[in-house]
């Protein structure tokens, strides 16, 4: 029981942030639409995830176990920047977008999708930001023993989002280019980040003497 809470807080964490609009997932969609290179693309994306939480969480877990006060402020700050995340995402809901993917154009080869999706996945600044320093925080700051759990967790979590936008685009699509859907996922985004956001606030509140 004791490694279900990290795996689920990770899997959340990884989830809420992952299921945003974006090129990413709007490429994914249009490979899943045209069911070219559907394995590669969901493969390079999930295990790009994996490896830059894991990546987040044991470099910062090793520089944390030695600064205790560095994991209250970093807690504090990942706490901010969920709430920030949770209400941005509530405030999405009221004004919702929609997610367009069309199956035009032509197709692409193997390298040519590598590429591509190489590039909305590295040079996207925000996955650093969110994948290796707030996920990373929040997994270093997870009791001993506990981190191997939330990093299974968050890969699990991308894993299976980008299979079900992959291999599902063909039913996704109809529903996400609707903005309810969007209104509806927003919403969903939004209580979770902000529940996290409590979670670290009381994490920090019982770590205080």
């Amino acid at each position: 029981m004791t490694q279900i809470a990290p795996l689920l807080t990770g899997f959340a964490l990884s989830l809420g942030l992952i299921v945003a609009i974006g090129a990413q997932n709007a490429f994914v969609l249009r490979q899943g639409l045209r069911r070219e290179h559907v394995a590669l693309v969901v493969v390079f994306c999930s295990a790009c995830d994996l490896a830059l939480i894991a990546a987040g969480v044991a470099g910062l877990g090793a520089v944390l176990g030695q600064a205790p006060r560095l994991v209250t402020a970093l807690s504090l700050g990942g706490a901010v920047f969920l709430g920030w995340y949770g209400v941005s995402a509530l405030r999405r809901a009221l004004h919702p977008e929609r997610l367009e993917a069309g199956p035009g154009g032509a197709a692409l080869t193997r390298a040519g999708a590598l590429a591509r999706v190489a590039g909305f996945t590295l040079l996207n600044p925000h996955v650093y930001l969110d994948t290796v320093l707030l996920v990373g925080s929040v997994g270093a700051a997870q009791p001993a023993g506990a981190h191997l759990a939330f990093v299974l967790g968050a890969g699990l979590a991308s894993a299976l989002w980008f299979t079900a936008l992959g291999y599902g685009a063909r039913l996704l699509a109809p529903v996400f280019a609707r903005p309810a859907a969007w209104r509806v996922l927003d919403l969903l985004v939004g209580l979770i980040m902000l529940a996290l956001a409590a979670g670290l606030v009381r994490h920090v509140w019982t770590m205080m003497p």
